[in-house]
């Protein structure tokens, strides 16, 4: 048995359109149409995120400055009150320190001055 593997030509068709090729082209339709609202939204949805990002970079300095108070504020008291004292020592010891070499030559002069 063999069997008969022509196809159709264009003279074996008929005029209208067969009930597959209605759906087929009804559905492409409902696909175009589909795909058509899925770039709208897209669209849309990619205006929304840019105008979002825009107001969200108007807020940077803001939020810069907020940052910078809340570490400021985050710090133990110790760190916020070592700065001053490290400035107090710094100032008493250079005071302390030539005191103390002004006591040592003093002592110098008088060790010098028994010995002769």
């Amino acid at each position: 048995m063999a069997f008969s593997t022509s196809t159709p030509g264009p003279e074996g068709r008929a005029t209208s359109p067969t009930v597959f090729e209605q759906q087929r082209e009804e559905l492409v339709r409902e696909i175009a149409v589909g795909m058509e609202q899925v770039l709208q939204n897209m669209n849309r949805l990619n205006r929304n995120l840019e105008s979002i990002i825009t107001v969200g970079n108007e807020f940077s300095s803001v939020e810069a400055l907020w940052s910078q108070f809340e570490n400021y504020m985050g710090r133990p008291q110790e760190d916020v009150e070592e700065p001053a004292a490290q400035g107090q020592r710094t100032a008493s010891g250079q005071a302390s320190e030539s005191q103390t070499n002004a006591g040592t030559q003093h002592e110098s002069g008088d060790e010098s001055m028994t010995s002769q």
